[in-house]
């Protein structure tokens, strides 16, 4: 790279990673009350971004190195989208919404961010758990991020994500992660792919046929997890001892009423902030039930499924013979916790928690 290219992109970086670390955190700690401090956290990382990305276009960029270019700057354009969605959020009609919707636009701008983890090294150490400063190189076909059928728009399509570097003849363990109501699985894909790539296990991101799962006809969302399993089984070994269900709010809620019908496939399931009845043990059996390991997410400040609602489940899954955790997060609201996919793992991987 010639020197200007080289400027422009070490004065792009640390704005781009910055903005989009600090949106992580907002997005984490959403609440309606905490709102407009929240926002706070941005600081002038959007405002210097701005600036970067300008003086990043402004380059004169040889024709071969345009896709890179423009990867970059596309990057850039969902980041600030989502910095000024925040920043205009408090004057909507309904401001916790328009949060929601502002910072969507990570998804997209992580989606055309991360080809560059192969070639720049801050970039890559972005894209993985703290800690781990590097994984093994390799890239070859039908790896990295994949999509069917699943363009923004689309329904009943999904997402995966199969790291570069494992050994695709070994069998290796599986994620499905279901996204909340009106949400879409190739943006909730990326809630997982920092610890699909540490780790080395493949995470699923499908999207329900309708706008949000079938949670009262359960086949129709069901039998379509059930042939993208079998679809990528044609493709991957997956581990049939490690297949992880879990999902956020209405995708959480679905993991129950899926996962826990007798047929499911899946082995662990974990929802995060979902709603809960026990008459949904009826959907089931006790030799479904018994032992079954389920991680239960729900935040004390949850203001669409009180906090009752994972209480509720908890005591009545246990009560059912099942192998339940129940986290119980002081901080959280109706939003995703990243920070709890670390015990989640380990629960599932190493089944320890």
């Amino acid at each position: 790279m010639t020197d200007p290219i080289q400027d422009a992109l070490a004065s792009l970086l640390p704005p781009l990673l910055g903005t989009l670390t600090a949106l992580e955190g907002i997005g984490r700690y959403l609440h309606p009350p905490l709102q407009p401090a929240l926002i706070e956290r941005l600081g002038d990382q959007d405002a210097l971004l701005h600036q970067a990305a300008h003086a990043f276009s402004a380059v004169d960029w040889p024709e071969q190195m345009h896709p890179f270019r423009d990867r970059m700057a596309l990057a850039c354009l969902h980041t600030l989208r989502a910095a000024d969605g925040l920043r205009t959020a408090p004057g909507e009609t309904n401001p916790l919404f328009a949060a929601s919707r502002a910072l969507r636009q990570t998804g997209r701008a992580l989606e055309a961010l991360y080809p560059a983890a192969s070639i720049l090294p801050s970039v890559s150490r972005f894209f993985l758990k703290p800690g781990r400063k590097d994984v093994p190189a390799g890239s070859p076909d039908g790896t990295g991020v994949l999509h069917a059928s699943n363009d923004i728009g689309m329904r009943g399509g999904f997402s995966v994500y199969i790291p570069e570097w494992i050994d695709r003849s070994a069998p290796v363990p599986v994620v499905f992660a279901l996204h909340g109501g009106s949400g879409h699985g190739r943006l909730f894909l990326w809630n997982w792919v920092r610890e699909a790539r540490s780790l080395g296990f493949v995470v699923v991101a499908p999207t329900a046929r309708g706008d949000t799962w079938s949670l009262h006809e359960p086949e129709v969302d069901s039998e379509n997890l059930y042939g993208i399993l079998a679809e990528i089984e044609r493709n991957y070994a997956l581990d049939p001892k490690q297949r992880l269900l879990t999902g956020m709010s209405d995708g959480g809620t679905f993991t129950l009423l899926s996962g826990l019908d007798a047929d499911s496939p899946f082995t662990h399931l974990a929802p995060v902030a979902a709603s809960f009845h026990p008459m949904m043990l009826a959907m089931s059996g006790p030799e479904r039930l018994r032992g079954l390991p389920v991680y239960l997410v729900h935040g004390a400040l949850d203001w669409m499924f009180p906090v009752s609602a994972g209480r509720t489940a908890a005591e009545s899954l246990k009560a059912a013979g099942a192998a339940v955790v129940y986290r119980e997060v002081a901080d959280l609201s109706h939003t995703y916790p990243r920070e709890e996919n670390g015990g989640i793992l380990d629960w599932f991987l190493f089944g320890t928690g």
